[in-house]
């Protein structure tokens, strides 16, 4: 079954961490291959909860790209360096392509040889020496084995043309020696005598039985082929190993974790259309070309507490969401076909997984409940928010009756261990919690750090404002803003680029300045957020 990626969003907190990770435990107890994955490095606060109930972090998510190896491409297309030219050609021809991979022993790419390479080796290359293995040659001229002594084959190829007496007198034959000759036992009793490498007899040629068992005692290999002289002189030359011909300066060659838009930009521009492909370690897969790319698996991939692309996995276009699970507002991202979309106006993602496990009946072992309450207490700040609801409170409670805790206890020490700031420099905290919003055309990006000690952040406001104002300019942000919550006042304070105070003052509250407090803002989703989109729809 194909694997589905389980991801919350760019910025993971304990809510879309966990909940990734709970989504995937339902999903796979359902019968679904799904797999939790992250988009960055997790939190303090998520590490605890993390570490507290046992639970492996999930892996690092890089981005959904359609690569090379999400498309239906030639894989195993590639011929042994050993293989001979001949069945080379013929296994070209036979899956109609023009060039072919070349591996060795251990299938590690070494270069390609085409067609073209093959004519221009008949037409131009040295046939009169040959280095061939025995069976590669057996194979190539359809010969059947009377006498062998040697793997491979060198020597150079001579064909017994001449009048027998002619060829005896004046040409001479050596151990290095790969005689192509018909029924003249004249000429091949010399040649057994003489020791040749090699001895072709033609045309379904019969060789007496003493010639034989000189042969036998001089080791003279010999094969016997139904061919004539001509075909078997012809076809000789082409029973060498397709390795003397491999080429590797200037072959363009693909990684199967190649971006296949990077494929189609480059194959756009050459001339030729087959193109190897090799993994990390250059091991040849196969070969790719510009056809293959109708013909794609894209990578699959499930949401949980995001919908917006801005948040999202990059190259989310070019993969195929199967579901959705959400507490916000419904986003940006579109589907071409019908999909699960879970969006509940409720404090946490886990919330709804809660419902979902109950719905299918599904337990929650302990370290599922150990993560799903500490989802929803992290996303309601312990119900500070004013997105908590009945519902969070009520799930909350029953996920610590399995889990047999103190959740309050709990919370104040997760909170504790995710506020700390110590070793951190201010770009690490600003962008901890950094998400982007487009709204009426506005650029707005909005951070949000909870802690416990917010006077860490208090006493270096001017390089956290500095941090903001830089951003704004250099990205074109029409608003920035920070909002350090005080987790035990339950508020905020705001901090933001001077261009936009204007907006925010008439947002929060008039006299905004930096630093001002803002008693029981503690929501981006539902107090922040909204309060800017409407502020900008005006």
């Amino acid at each position: 079954m194909e694997k589905v990626y389980v991801i919350g969003h760019k910025k993971p907190d304990t809510d879309s961490v966990t909940a990734a990770i709970n989504l995937s435990y339902l999903r796979n107890k359902m019968g679904y291959n799904t797999v939790p994955m992250i988009l960055g490095e997790i939190n303090n606060e998520t590490k605890f909860v993390l570490d507290y109930f046992k639970v492996k972090k999930p892996k690092y998510l890089n981005d959904v790209r359609l690569q090379i190896k999400d498309l239906n491409y030639n894989k195993n297309h590639f011929v042994n360096k050993n293989t001979s030219v001949y069945d080379s050609f013929a296994y070209m021809n036979s899956q109609l392509i023009s060039n072919i991979p070349i591996i060795d022993d251990d299938f590690s790419f070494l270069g390609s040889v085409s067609m073209k390479d093959i004519a221009k080796d008949m037409i131009c290359g040295n046939n009169e020496y040959l280095d061939a293995s025995f069976e590669n040659i057996l194979s190539t001229i359809d010969g059947k084995e009377l006498l062998r002594f040697d793997e491979n084959i060198r020597g150079k190829v001579l064909v017994a043309s001449y009048r027998s007496t002619t060829f005896i007198q004046n040409v001479k034959i050596t151990p290095e020696t790969i005689i192509i000759v018909g029924d003249r036992h004249s000429i091949i009793e010399y040649a057994v005598n003489s020791c040749a490498k090699l001895i072709i007899l033609t045309g379904s040629s019969r060789i007496h039985d003493e010639h034989l068992e000189i042969a036998r005692k001089n080791k003279v290999n010999i094969i016997k082929t139904d061919l004539n002289t001509f075909d078997s002189a012809k076809l000789i030359s082409l029973s060498k190993n397709i390795n003397e011909l491999v080429k590797n300066d200037e072959v363009i060659c693909f990684n199967e974790t190649d971006d296949v838009n990077d494929f189609i930009a480059i194959a756009n521009k050459m001339k030729y259309s087959n193109f190897p492909v090799v993994d990390k370690n250059n091991k040849c897969k196969g070969i790719v070309k510009l056809a293959h790319t109708a013909d794609k698996n894209k990578k699959r991939v499930i949401l949980v507490d995001h919908n917006e692309y801005e948040q999202s996995v990059d190259g989310l276009d070019e993969a195929e969401i199967v579901e959705i699970i959400d507490h916000h507002k419904i986003g940006t991202i579109g589907t071409s076909a019908p999909i699960n979309f879970r969006n509940m106006p409720v404090g946490s993602t886990n919330t709804i997984l809660y419902m979902l496990f109950k719905e299918n009946n599904i337990e929650i072992p302990k370290h599922i409940a150990g993560l799903m309450m500490s989802g929803v207490i992290s996303d309601t700040l312990l119900f500070a928010s004013p997105t908590t609801t009945g519902i969070d409170k009520m799930v909350v409670e029953e996920l610590a009756k399995i889990l047999n805790i103190d959740y309050r206890e709990y919370a104040m020490e997760m909170f504790k261990a995710g506020s700390t700031l110590e070793g951190k420099t201010e770009d690490e905290i600003f962008y901890t919690d950094f998400k982007n919003f487009s709204i009426e055309g506005k650029k707005v990006g909005v951070s949000q750090i909870s802690t416990v000690s917010p006077n860490s952040i208090l006493d270096n406001s001017e390089k956290y404002i500095k941090l903001i104002n830089d951003l704004a300019h250099n990205s074109e942000y029409d608003i920035v803003a920070l909002f350090v919550t005080d987790i035990l006042r339950n508020g905020s304070y705001i901090f933001y680029n001077d261009n936009s105070c204007d907006i925010l003052d008439e947002c929060f509250g008039y006299d905004l300045k930096q630093g001002k407090y803002l008693d029981g803002i503690v929501s981006r989703k539902k107090q922040v957020i909204p309060t800017i989109m409407e502020r900008l729809e005006k």
